[in-house]
């Protein structure tokens, strides 16, 4: 088996794994956090009816050269917090899909938190 495809396959196990336990809804959405190299994806999504009430990326912020990806994930958590709170979209469900709660995703989190959205 493939290096790759084995690491793809821990990863959709792990994932399976937290979205068995976790559903968003139409009061209390999922709060979906994809990673790649080249930025951060986050969507609060309506698990009910399948669809993406709120997104989020990383190009959205104004990057220095300076600033750390920890850094920018935190301003992504407070802007995904911002539109959130305009669709009068309050709480929310932590979906931290398979990545461990640490560094770039656990800063999303405390920016959501410090914009204003409940976990």
């Amino acid at each position: 088996m493939n290096k790759q495809i084995a690491k793809n396959a821990k990863m959709a196990r792990r994932h399976g794994r937290v979205r068995a336990k976790i559903s968003g809804t139409e009061l209390r959405p999922r709060l979906s956090v994809f990673k790649s190299n080249a930025g951060l994806y986050l969507q609060l999504i309506n698990d009910e009816q399948g669809l993406t009430l709120v997104s989020a990326h990383s190009r959205e912020i104004k990057a220095d050269s300076k600033k750390k990806k920890t850094d920018i994930s935190l301003e992504l958590g407070k802007l995904l917090a911002q539109k959130a709170l305009a669709k009068k979209i309050q709480t929310v469900v932590f979906d931290r899909g398979s990545y461990r709660y640490h560094g770039r995703v656990k800063a999303v989190a405390d920016g959501a938190r410090d914009g204003g959205l409940q976990f």
